[in-house]
């Protein structure tokens, strides 16, 4: 055993990895939806290994600059996540949600930082108290950071091994009910005022003309459809594709064969008795008012029209905080269906009250001259590229450097953003800018969770591999009681408070709000159980705002939680 646990020590990358390997696993397990997360688990791994090795004597460090060096790349893709959201936030229509994010965060910090003065809790409890009762691991880095920039120093007789490990400890005491409370709280906190989350949600839906789009799965129902038609009404005849459609805008004709030539369907074609149309519009338009036109016949060449797919990025201006049900005046309204939304990652209801904004990305089928049409008219058709713009990415990060080089007075110190929060911002800045240039900066979602994903999973583990050896002798039950205590207040209290400054002062539907109030925590999970609880996917309407607020204020908030404690 000590053979294997020197040998470990002796090839740290090998046992780097090992940690991260195990941690994914081990997270991975649950228990009634409910589980450690790799995340959490990379500090229970990293820290009890090196607990374990430490009994035989033998003592694991992993490199620093290699800690350093994977949270910066977390923070720089974190930055490249939340940006366009971020940024969409600042106008008028998310100021509610916007509040609501910041009313949380700041009362998070101040139960976190009034609970560790008040308790006289050990340097690094703040940090690690803040970053689990919220579940915002990317705090235990910005707590890292204002340690080891030396804007916090460790009291005497304290190491910065010692702070690290408390911040880890703190961390994976509190990171349960971090997660399993605010899961309970936007799942109940409606029936706790007398509320029914599906008839808030039903009466939102029905109000904005919200379409619950859950997937049913396969299915043979198609809501949009092509037939052909034989044109034998005279007062039909006669008459442009225009000035049908003027008529019945309900249809289009996107096929017109006349004899054995196909027309195709330019507006002023004239339509002609025993001309085969081919009409398209929604299934339940399709099966009336038959005598328009004529029979239905076969019409296999008049249908042969190309389908295409597309996602479709929003980045025109014009369109920005145009309804969804504005569309349908446009001449590709009935030729292209929208069958998903996405905002920030996350889909969306489809409703005719829906707001488009810049970065949103709608999945679309349809006829391959209204695809095109639509791309030009919405934005650009987001191309699927595995390539990823290295370049950008390089003078990304030295941009988020040289931010986090400068410094101010505050507090009777020197302080600034640091490494950390300036990468943050620059990632805000690169991908708001990508939002506008369609060929600049190209970073595939693949790419960007590779720099979250690993970035974060390997920063922690190091820091629960560093800090495992110290925990044993810092820990005691009241200890890790009164973190315990801190940490349920820090949880708990923060969406209470949102709920009711949403209900009462915002005046905001139920199931809305329950999504809100998961966005403001930065954790889609509530948001998932939200959807569920309400059977709609209204909450999700709430959650991108507050969600790219919350991300930004709680991963600095570790650095300010440290500051402000101590």
């Amino acid at each position: 055993m000590i053979a294997l646990l020197q040998y470990l020590a002796d090839y740290p990358y090998v046992l780097l990895f090992l940690v991260v390997g195990l941690a994914v696993w081990i997270g991975g397990f649950t228990f009634k939806g409910y589980g450690l997360g790799s995340v959490a688990g990379a500090i229970v791994v990293g820290a009890g290994l090196s607990a374990f090795a430490a009994a035989f004597g033998v003592t694991y460090k992993l490199d620093e600059f290699t800690k350093s060096l994977f949270y910066y790349l977390f923070m720089y893709g974190v930055g490249l996540r939340v940006g366009p959201s971020f940024l969409n936030s600042l106008n008028a229509e998310a100021f509610k949600y916007v509040t609501l994010a910041v009313l949380s965060c700041i009362t998070a910090l101040a139960i976190t930082v009034i609970g560790v003065r008040y308790l006289n809790l050990p340097m690094g409890t703040a940090g690690g108290i803040l970053a689990g009762s919220n579940t915002m691991s990317a705090a235990i880095g910005s707590a890292q950071q204002a340690i080891s920039s030396g804007i916090v120093v460790p009291p005497a007789g304290t190491t910065e091994d010692q702070v690290s490990a408390m911040i880890a400890l703190s961390y994976g005491i509190t990171y349960i009910w971090g997660t399993v409370g605010i899961v309970m709280l936007c799942k109940y906190l409606p029936r706790w005022w007398g509320l029914d989350a599906r008839v808030e949600a039903k009466r939102y839906e029905t109000e904005h003309g919200v379409a619950n789009v859950d997937d049913p799965g396969i299915t043979g129902f198609q809501p949009f459809g092509m037939r052909a038609y034989r044109l034998v009404q005279p007062e039909t005849a006669g008459q442009t594709i225009h000035q049908f459609r003027v008529k019945y805008p309900q249809y289009r004709i996107l096929n017109v064969r006349r004899g054995d030539e196909l027309l195709g369907a330019d507006p002023n074609l004239v339509l002609k008795l025993e001309d085969v149309v081919a009409l398209g519009g929604t299934a339940e338009d399709l099966t009336s008012n038959m005598g328009i036109i004529g029979p239905e016949v076969p019409g296999n060449r008049v249908l042969n029209i190309p389908i295409d797919q597309a996602e479709i990025l929003v980045t025109r201006k014009d369109m920005i905080g145009k309804k969804l049900g504005e569309l349908r005046s446009e001449d590709l309204a009935g030729q292209i269906q929208l069958t998903r939304l996405e905002r920030a990652g996350h889909p969306q209801p489809i409703g005719r009250d829906f707001k488009l904004q810049r970065r949103d990305v709608l999945y679309v089928t349809g006829l391959k001259p209204a695809v095109d049409e639509a791309a030009r008219i919405l934005g650009v058709v987001a191309r699927h590229n595995t390539s990823t713009d290295l370049v950008t990415l390089s003078f990304g990060m030295i941009l988020g450097f040289l931010i986090g080089a400068i410094q101010f007075p505050a507090f009777g110190a020197s302080i600034g953003l640091g490494n950390a929060g300036g990468l943050l911002l620059s990632g805000i800045i690169v991908s708001s800018i990508s939002s506008r240039l369609r060929y600049f900066g190209n970073t595939p979602n693949a790419a960007r969770n590779i720099l979250e994903d690993m970035g974060l999973l390997v920063f922690v583990a190091i820091v629960g591999v560093n800090a495992g050896a110290g925990l044993t002798s810092q820990i005691t039950g009241d200890l890790a009681l009164k973190i315990l205590l801190v940490g349920f207040l820090a949880c708990t209290i923060p969406p209470i408070i949102v709920w009711m400054v949403g209900y009462y002062v915002f005046r905001m539907n139920a199931a809305l709000l329950m999504g809100a109030t998961a966005g403001a925590r930065s954790h889609s999970g509530p948001a998932r159980e939200a959807a569920k609880e309400a059977d709609s996917n209204v909450p999700w309407l709430g959650f991108p705002v507050a969600y790219a607020v919350s991300g930004v204020l709680l991963t600095v908030g570790g650095y300010f939680a440290m500051l402000l404690a101590h």
